[in-house]
């Protein structure tokens, strides 16, 4: 029996582009990547929101025309 190579996916073809190449040898190269982009992603993406403010927000914009110039 053969084993599958660590970097097998099902219902693939095999070809993998110089892109993923180069992903996958960065990411093998670089360990702490992954860590920076999670720090990333919770600085950017992972926040509390505050509803009542969001609501607030909304009740205070003012309408913009559908059409600026007339």
């Amino acid at each position: 029996m053969n084993p599958k190579p660590a970097d097998y996916r099902p219902r693939h073809s095999g070809y993998v582009s110089e892109y993923d190449q180069f992903h996958n040898a960065y990411m093998a190269g670089h360990p702490d990547a992954e860590r920076d982009q999670r720090r990333g992603w919770t600085i950017w993406w992972d926040r509390q929101v505050d509803l009542a403010d969001w609501k607030k927000q909304r009740e205070d914009a003012v309408p913009v025309k559908s059409y600026q110039y007339e």
